[in-house]
Order: structure tokens, then sequence, then C-alpha cells
């Protein structure tokens, strides 16, 4: 998968939530991200650019209008992200993270039946 692996900057995901909805033009960008962000747009211009030579971003011509799409998934950027934070923070290991997720005491009861779930899931698929 090459560099659509690496992990997005904090700006990059602004854009990427942004055509993850659904394709956009320059100025509907423009204006999502001076909303949410308070980019101008040569901002928004130069991360667009910078995020179509990475692979991230393409883009059709629609009239005078470049209309830009997500290359990236959602998912794929989200597994990139926590597989990095995995082996950084924990070492690999799940049972660490989901154990600082307890010690801290973050996971509320509906926390604990997603994961009941997701482990029963898991298990099942692996018989």
């Amino acid at each position: 998968m090459g560099e659509k692996r690496d992990l997005l900057s904090p700006s990059e995901w602004r854009v990427m939530e942004c055509l993850w909805t659904g394709p956009k033009t320059l100025m509907e960008l423009v204006r999502a991200l001076k909303d949410s962000a308070g980019w101008a747009k040569s901002t928004v211009t130069t991360m667009v650019r910078r995020m179509e030579e990475k692979g991230l971003v393409t883009y059709e011509v629609s009239g005078r209008a470049k209309v830009f799409r997500a290359a990236l998934a959602r998912e794929e950027a989200a597994a990139a992200e926590t597989d990095s934070l995995l082996e950084r923070a924990f070492h690999g290991s799940v049972g660490l993270l989901v154990s600082s997720l307890v010690d801290r005491s973050s996971l509320s009861k509906a926390d604990i039946d997603e994961l009941y779930a997701i482990l029963n899931k898991a298990e099942e698929e692996r018989k």
C-alpha cells in the first residue's frame, strides 16, 4: 500500500473527514475548513495538492471545477493509526491497551458489553 499506509497528520485528518462525507470541489472544501479549522483558501489548496501527491486524494474535472475524493478509506486510515498506537504505546499488546483503559476506569458498562460482543464474534469466526 506504500505511502497510503503512512499515518495522516492532524491537518490531513481534517481534509479527509470532509472528503469521507462525499466528494467536494475545492471551494466546498475551503468553506468547510474555514468554518472548522479557520483555514484560508491558500492553506486548503496547499494541503489538497500535497495530499494528491501522496495519493491520499484524487480528483475528476467537472466543468470548470475539480471534484476531490478521498483515495483512502476511513477504515484503512483508522487501522494504520490503531497499529501505530498499539506498537508505540503498548508494544503490540492488545491486552495492555485494554488493561490501560480498565485501569483508568474509562470503560462504561456499554463499552464492556461491546467488547464482549466483539470478542465473542472473533472467537466464533475462528472456530
